[in-house]
């Protein structure tokens, strides 16, 4: 249903049809912003899903009982973060959706089941290795002491998100790679009895490579976000080292912040 004010209309004939919405014509919100915002949190939600129709412009203005500037506006901000495009004698659609993840010490894996993102992890690295420098100093061990070494290229809905490299002491626990690709790291680690109690985390940004572009389906130069983080037990023990990247089309930080007084 879409309420406008005190009245419901139906949307029938388009993917709208599971949709609710509320704008609130007395609302100091503009409604293009309350449609774009309605509409966003559908497809994070999954209540509208990649590659659903939603119309053309006419349509949707009718159907909503909206202006079609109003409509236009509303998609327009959208199309802008990659969550719609529009496509010539088809209408605007759905692309995807993009990941907020809250800024905690949580699993990717765990974050977008929870979100209902459809998560999908395809291993391309399980193998014990020799610590680097910059590996030993994050793990709190000696330079060429056995680590193992995960790559995981992580998707949501079939497309790929982030490819994520994770280094932990080769001794710390077993890490089958069809448990890898069917849960996440964190969730392994505590069925395994450690207890994960802190973090220390770097959030950057860079373009991406030819490589990386190819992996996450990106062109070459495009905007990825960075994440460095060392995780540590309840003993203070580093446990783990990860390096990840993110499409930035496709995955944002979301956290709140607080005022000291």
């Amino acid at each position: 249903m879409v309420r406008t004010g005190d009245r419901s209309r139906a949307v029938p004939g388009s993917a709208l049809d599971s949709v609710h919405f509320a704008l609130d014509r007395g609302s100091p919100v503009p409604l293009y912003y309350q449609l774009a915002q309605q509409l966003e949190s559908a497809i994070e939600h999954g209540a509208l899903a990649p590659g659903n129709l939603l119309g053309n412009e006419i349509d949707l203005s009718v159907r909503l009982g909206l202006s079609r500037p109003t409509v236009r506006q509303a998609i327009q901000n959208l199309v802008d973060k990659g969550l719609l495009v529009r496509r010539r004698g088809v209408g605007t659609q759905v692309v995807h959706s993009q990941v907020k993840r809250p800024l905690e010490l949580s699993s990717l894996y765990d974050d977008l089941e929870a979100a209902g993102q459809g998560p999908s992890t395809h291993v391309l690295r399980n193998e014990t290795t020799s610590a680097t420098a910059e590996v030993a100093a994050a793990l709190g061990i000696a330079e060429g002491a056995e680590v193992t070494a995960l790559e995981r290229l992580r998707r949501t809905h079939g497309q790929p998100v982030a490819f994520l490299c994770n280094y932990l002491p080769a001794t710390l626990l077993d890490l089958p790679t069809a448990r890898l690709e069917s849960t996440g790291l964190y969730q392994m680690m505590r069925s395994a009895g450690i207890s994960l109690h802190s973090a220390r985390q770097t959030i950057g940004a860079r373009s991406a490579s030819a490589e990386e572009a190819t992996l996450l389906d990106e062109t070459e130069g495009a905007a990825l976000l960075t994440m460095q983080r060392t995780a540590y037990d309840d003993t203070g023990r580093a446990v783990e080292y990860g390096q990840h990247i993110y499409r930035a089309s496709r995955y944002a930080f979301d956290f709140q912040l607080l005022v000291r007084t």
